[in-house]
């Protein structure tokens, strides 16, 4: 299964430490999704993780930074919903996108390597975020072909319930309030094990 960890909305003190440090220590892609930052903020963040995770990123904004940094890709949504740019840089990234429903995850998985679909689960870092499909639903949609691996899972998602979203045949799971709201970095990186170990 695919492990995305997207980033907190807002800046905190110390982020690039623990950026690097949990990029350091495990094998997942990176969300950089920062909607308040200006161009020049967003690549302040990225001249501060290591150059070494640099093909482990994927941008929400300012998508010419994804190009000049080679990254490795862009999300497009409900901001950026699609790539109005050229080069040889973008017939080769990954092109992911934010969806919302059954029939958007539908309509686009024929043009991305993949899909976040959300919430799944009540959401951990946005209080009254909720599950937005019932288990049956997302079952249907499973038999039905509709969440494969190239699906991946968005929205409360934690140590507690990644076996339910292996069962439900999704690729991967993408991960934010489980990694970021803890205390320390300490926890954020047990937390990380403990998903990573019921992954497998």
């Amino acid at each position: 299964m695919k492990l995305i960890v997207i980033s907190k909305e807002k800046v905190f003190d110390g982020e690039p430490l623990w950026i690097n440090a949990l990029m350091g220590e495990y094998d997942f892609t990176f969300h950089l999704r920062k909607p308040g930052l200006t161009e020049w903020e967003t690549e302040e963040i990225i001249l501060q993780i290591n150059s070494n995770f640099h093909n482990r990123i994927v941008l929400h904004d300012h998508f010419p930074l994804a190009a000049k940094y080679r990254l490795k890709g862009v999300h497009l949504n409900s901001r950026n919903p699609e790539i109005h740019l050229k080069g040889e840089y973008w017939k080769h990234c990954s092109i992911s996108r934010s969806c919302h429903s059954l029939e958007e995850i539908a309509a686009n998985k024929d043009s991305c390597n993949y899909l976040t679909l959300s919430p799944v689960f009540d959401s951990i870092s946005k209080a009254g975020y909720n599950a937005g499909f019932s288990y049956h639903a997302l079952k249907d949609a499973s038999e039905n072909g509709i969440i494969d691996n190239k699906v991946v899972a968005l929205g409360g998602i934690s140590s507690s319930n990644i076996q339910s979203v292996k069962k439900l045949g999704f690729g991967g799971v993408a991960v934010l309030g489980a990694v970021w709201n803890r205390a320390t970095l300490e926890d954020a990186i047990m937390e990380l094990e403990n998903l990573i170990q019921k992954m497998k």
